[in-house]
């Protein structure tokens, strides 16, 4: 048993992807930032398969170096290897999609972070540590790396550590071609067969496509190559075929191609095939390193090239395991898998890199109220940015107990509390609805996902609903409607969302009320990531609402607990009658923390450290009421 399965060494880079499809990368007007590099999107891949890999490679002393760190840490891959270059640059990718043929992409690696990869990165531990050596081509491709890498190998050989050839055949970075040609995919080159060779004996598998096959072999005869590869090798040699799926060797070499362990591939739009052979890889891995046949590990790897073809980017696309099992179990009837609305729902929910178990949130986000309280007290309007400025200091200071303290806050008036709050350890959420709208109003109008672009990824959106079950067809349908607008919005900036539903006074409320409405929004194809729900008088209303969210949504985070002013008292009672059910994640409560201070505040009979302190007080109680009912021994 080792404790790591797999470790890629090689390319980290950050990639800028083209938001226009269609577009020349010179017309692109705007991007997305996603970690790349071809090792790193492996690495990606097998963790998100189950697998544990780690990196070992560069990356350069300044943000994008930090991304591409934070980036692969999130996803589970180990990063005690990852060097920080005092003197490089991360390297950069500007990458797009024209159409299905054409993917224009400029590599900026000019003395780049990750090719100061040196022999001294390389530790013989680390390299044990291992079940498998993954080596990329590109890194063969000057003498630096090359020589850490050889290293590399030469350590696993040493220590039993199987090691995996990606052919990786990028000519612009072996200096065959023009520095713009980075899309180039195959110049022969006997020089670049030669050291490939070299290195191919040492390995105990082999993976490319026909044309990476051709340069390792040395002839544009894919038969003859794989041939002259065996002579020099007794490794698995995989040979991917795109749509024609793969066919993989671990014997001689027969006389037709599709002799080998074939396994055809999944008839799907092909959207960008930037990434896909690092998805092959990964899904090959996944069986390969536990042993599995040679078809099996054959079929993960296309399943996981064709998932990865039907996206956009690179390493955000990589399937999880769930996603695969259900890709390979049940299949897709949609040609365009991207417009396979549950497959799209398992990629995004069981890729989620934050964990969080509970929380224990200040929800600040009032506004109405706060503007009827300066009303009514004769204060201006700007107070109330200080008093949210006051409250989220409490905040800070009342969660010292708790590992994933959070704060919901508005954008109106709490504007100023969101730099200090982001890139930390709290989660954050913001209010999206227009407040007391019934039907749904957002305060953005229609152009929510546009004002969703301007909020930092890590925020979550906040939606408070008045919805009632038994609300007249028409109500139900313009409340559905914009729910299905907020999903479509958050989907589309990469965002978690929470939904906040509140049943109307005025209608009345039976045990099964709020399970119902949640059935109701499920039932609309609205899954959101969070719920936001009133107390429940006893177990049965909160097992009714857990049996809604496992029917319509087993990913759901989970619930979080309003308070609706209830008194110290009337929460923890809430707390004790939710807490043993596991559905319940915590609490967002505001005005029972903050109301009484800010009536003094506002009145001018309570100064600014009061405030701070007795909100803190209030927060740091509360979480300890929670913690308890959550530990309380089961009635």
């Amino acid at each position: 048993m080792r404790p790591l399965d797999l470790i890629c060494i090689g390319r980290a880079a950050v990639d800028l992807y083209g938001e226009q499809i269609g577009g020349r990368l010179e017309d692109m007007r705007s991007f997305a930032k996603y970690l790349g590099g071809s090792p790193a999107n492996t690495a990606v891949g097998a963790a998100r398969l189950g697998l544990k890999p780690a990196m070992l490679t560069r990356v350069g002393d300044e943000h994008n170096g930090r991304f591409v760190r934070e980036r692969l840490a999130a996803e589970g891959v180990d990063v005690s290897q990852v060097r920080t270059d005092p003197d490089r640059l991360t390297a950069l990718v500007f990458l797009g999609i024209r159409d299905r043929e054409t993917f224009p992409l400029v590599f900026y690696r000019d003395r780049c972070a990750d090719m100061a990869l040196a022999v001294d990165d390389v530790h013989a531990g680390f390299i044990a540590s291992a079940r498998a050596l993954l080596i990329s081509g590109t890194h063969l491709s000057q003498p630096g790396p090359r020589a850490a890498c050889e290293r590399a190998i030469a350590l696993a050989r040493e220590h039993g550590t199987q090691v995996v050839l990606d052919i990786d055949y990028r000519p612009v970075l072996w200096g065959l071609t023009s520095p713009g040609l980075g899309e180039q995919r195959y110049v022969p080159s006997e020089a670049v067969s030669q050291q490939l060779q070299q290195i191919v004996a040492l390995c105990d598998l082999i993976v490319g496509t026909e044309e990476e096959i051709h340069i390792a072999g040395g002839s544009a005869d894919t038969l003859a190559a794989l041939r002259r590869l065996r002579e020099l090798s007794r490794a698995t040699l995989v040979v991917k075929r795109g749509a024609m799926g793969c066919v993989a060797f671990d014997g001689a070499i027969p006389a037709r191609l599709d002799e080998g362990v074939a396994d055809a591939g999944f008839p799907v739009e092909v959207f960008n095939v930037l990434g896909a052979g690092d998805a092959f890889m990964a899904g090959f891995l996944r069986g390969w390193l536990r042993d599995e046949p040679l078809a099996s590990c054959c079929r993960y790897a296309n399943a996981c090239g064709a998932l990865v073809v039907s996206r956009h980017g690179c390493a955000p696309a990589m399937p999880s395991w769930t996603e695969l099992a259900h890709y390979l179990d049940k299949g897709s009837a949609h040609h365009r898998l991207r417009e396979d609305a549950w497959l799209e729902h398992l990629h995004r929910v069981t890729t989620r890199t934050r964990a969080t178990t509970e929380l224990a949130v200040l929800a600040f986000d009032h506004r109405t109220q706060f503007e009827e309280w300066t009303r009514e007290l004769a204060q201006p309007a700007e107070r109330i940015a200080r008093f949210k400025a006051l409250v989220a200091e409490a905040a800070r200071q009342g969660a010292a107990t708790m590992p994933c303290p959070g704060v919901i806050v508005d954008d109106r008036y709490g504007e100023s509390v969101f730099p200090a709050m982001t890139g930390k350890h709290w989660w954050v959420a913001r209010p999206v609805e227009l407040p007391g709208s019934r039907p749904l109003r957002f305060e953005a109008g229609t152009q929510l996902a546009l004002a969703l672009r301007a909020w930092p990824t890590e925020h979550v959106a906040k939606c408070l609903v008045s919805y009632h079950p038994d609300d007249t067809p028409e109500l139900r349908a313009q409340q559905l409607a914009q729910l299905q607008a907020l999903q479509q919005a958050c989907v589309a900036t990469e965002r978690e969302f929470l939904i906040e539903v509140i049943p109307p006074r005025e209608l009345p409320a039976r045990d099964d009320t709020l399970a119902r409405s949640l059935a109701q929004i499920y039932a609309a194809g609205v899954r959101p990531d969070w719920w936001k729900l009133p107390p429940q008088a006893g177990a049965d209303g909160w097992r009714q609402v857990a049996a809604a969210i496992h029917e319509g949504d087993p990913h759901c985070r989970g619930v979080l607990l309003l308070g609706l002013e209830a008194s110290e008292d009337d929460l923890f009672e809430s707390f004790r009658v939710a807490a043993p059910h596991a559905v319940c994640r915590g609490f967002a409560v505001g005005r029972s923390l903050f109301a009484p201070a800010a009536t003094a505040w506002f009145g001018g009979r309570l100064s600014d450290d009061a405030v701070i302190a007795d909100v803190a007080a209030r927060y740091a109680r509360l979480i300890r009421l929670w913690q308890e009912a959550r530990h309380a021994p089961p009635a």
